[in-house]
């Protein structure tokens, strides 16, 4: 028996009214790849988007960093302070999926026990699928739910730190990195690009025997950080010891964390990236939705079956097979 939806007036509703059921219902649909949920999704937003007042201040951290590096523990311990002081926190946890069969994780919410069952809190585990640097498919339109809940603190988590972290960064007002200390080299293999984004480096588990060698690992990575061109925000970036556990460094963090938003609010860098972000994501949602309607058009599926046995076998060149099928769209 096929389970009856809400309606669009009663998700809207329930989504303005802070309801956490149907907030998550919402997001179910518009992570669905059916065609009548994504509709429905898509009108849910459209009304959120038409009865909003003026948009009340929110703030937007990526939190990545290698595996091993305390991301739950941490963010559970920065999501507890947050709640205690007021304030209503989402976070989007991205768990790995499957390459075969698909499937995920979805363990935050046994791993942030204390954070789960708070009514300040929500968070929502998400598959990653194939998508850019882990970042849900659909996460974009759901940190626009949850603000619409009134969640005023998205804290988004990645899989893991790679070349396409740069998904994150595009759709967050703070990029986190947590590291290690003593794990290796100062830099532990990261990729530059990604500590080159990085507004804020935590380095977690700064603690009882591990403590000389955290503030050692801050020096390394203070010293690294010069190395880098200035960022456009004009921020300079800092690095902070902390320990997740204890809870240890997380009022320094989130102090710094509300600096970095003073500072960038002053100077109109915000607002600027808040719009870029904006046009690049209808640019990457129109890539999408052209990308979809490229390979499920019937002529170019049969023509691209038809021609990739010759592309193989050397027998037609990759740019004469896409010119052919690229004429055949365009008809």
């Amino acid at each position: 028996m096929r389970k009856i939806l809400p309606t669009v007036e009663a998700l809207v509703a329930g989504i303005l009214a802070g309801n956490r059921v149907l907030l998550a219902q919402a997001i179910t649909l518009v992570e669905s790849t059916r065609p009548e949920h994504i509709a429905l999704a898509q009108e849910v937003i459209g009304q959120l988007a038409a009865q909003q007042e003026p948009a009340k201040p929110t703030l937007r951290i990526g939190i990545t960093g290698a595996p091993g590096s305390g991301k739950s523990t941490f963010i559970e311990a920065l999501g507890m302070h947050l709640v205690e002081n007021g304030h209503k926190v989402a976070v989007l946890a991205i768990d790995p999926s499957s390459s075969l069969r698909h499937g995920s994780i979805l363990g935050d919410k046994t791993r942030m026990e204390r954070l789960s069952a708070q009514d300040r809190a929500f968070i929502r585990p998400s598959p990653a699928g194939d998508a850019l640097g882990g970042v849900a498919r659909k996460t974009r339109e759901t940190i626009f739910l949850v603000e619409a809940a009134g969640y005023d603190t998205i804290l988004i988590e990645t899989v893991g730190v790679g070349q396409s972290e740069i998904a994150v960064h595009s759709m967050t007002d703070l990029f986190l990195l947590l590291l290690l200390p003593g794990a290796g080299d100062e830099l532990q293999g990261i990729k530059r690009g990604i500590v080159e984004m990085a507004d804020l480096l935590v380095v977690n588990k700064a603690d009882g025997d591990r403590v000389p060698l955290a503030n050692q690992a801050r020096m390394h990575y203070l010293n690294a950080l010069h190395l880098f061109p200035a960022k456009t925000s004009t921020w300079i970036p800092q690095v902070l010891p902390c320990s997740a556990q204890s809870g240890e460094g997380i009022l320094k963090i989130w102090e710094t964390i509300m600096l970095y938003a003073e500072h960038t609010r002053q100077n109109g860098f915000f607002d600027e990236n808040r719009s870029q972000q904006a046009l690049f994501w209808l640019k990457e949602t129109l890539q999408a939705a052209l990308m979809h309607q490229f390979y499920t058009h019937p002529a170019v599926k049969n023509l691209l079956q038809q021609l990739e046995p010759n592309v193989v076998a050397g027998k037609v060149s990759p740019f004469a097979a896409a010119e052919a099928i690229l004429k055949v769209w365009d008809k």
